[in-house]
């Protein structure tokens, strides 16, 4: 039976690239001279921590971030921004989650969204994937097509499909 699956997965390796050449960008623009501005990527909680000294600060980091993002080809929507925390003294931080797996909210979106839209294809929540089974390849494509277009809030690849 024709199936495909539907993941939520990140380009780690471009991430960090980014990440790395945002730092590189920190340390010698002009603006950002003297002060904590900085930030680190770490991969085991796939998360980015962003230090500044103002709410201000952090924006114009953010910024940089994205930039480097969009050009390493890797989709924002993968960062999930959290609010700023006060540190010692006048310094935030600030930590950005990296995306990865479909969670269980958008997974039964995403199942009852096909179910809704009457085609005959079956979709499964298995952990962070969701998969979807269907007798004709036509039908999956239709599939894939659909989710495209409605399901905007997160950047989905669509991974092994098969006869």
């Amino acid at each position: 039976m024709p199936s495909f699956d539907v993941k939520l997965d990140p380009n780690l390796v471009e991430v960090r690239n980014a990440v790395d050449q945002c730092a590189k960008e920190i340390g010698t623009r002009f603006d950002f001279k003297g002060t904590s501005a900085a930030i680190e990527f770490k991969d085991k909680e796939k998360e980015i921590i962003v230090h500044g000294d103002a709410d201000f600060q952090l924006d114009q980091v953010r910024d940089v971030l994205t930039n480097k993002m969009t050009k390493r080809n890797v989709d924002v929507r993968f960062l999930d921004i959290g609010k700023p925390e006060k540190m010692g003294g006048d310094k935030v931080k600030q930590s950005i989650k990296v995306k990865a797996g479909i969670e269980s909210e958008l997974a039964k979106k995403i199942v009852k969204h096909l179910k809704d839209s009457k085609m005959k294809v079956t979709a499964s929540i298995q952990g962070d994937v969701v998969r979807v089974q269907g007798s004709k390849r036509d039908d999956l494509q239709a599939a894939i097509a659909l989710l495209r277009k409605d399901i905007t809030e997160a950047p989905l690849s669509y991974d092994n499909f098969r006869d």
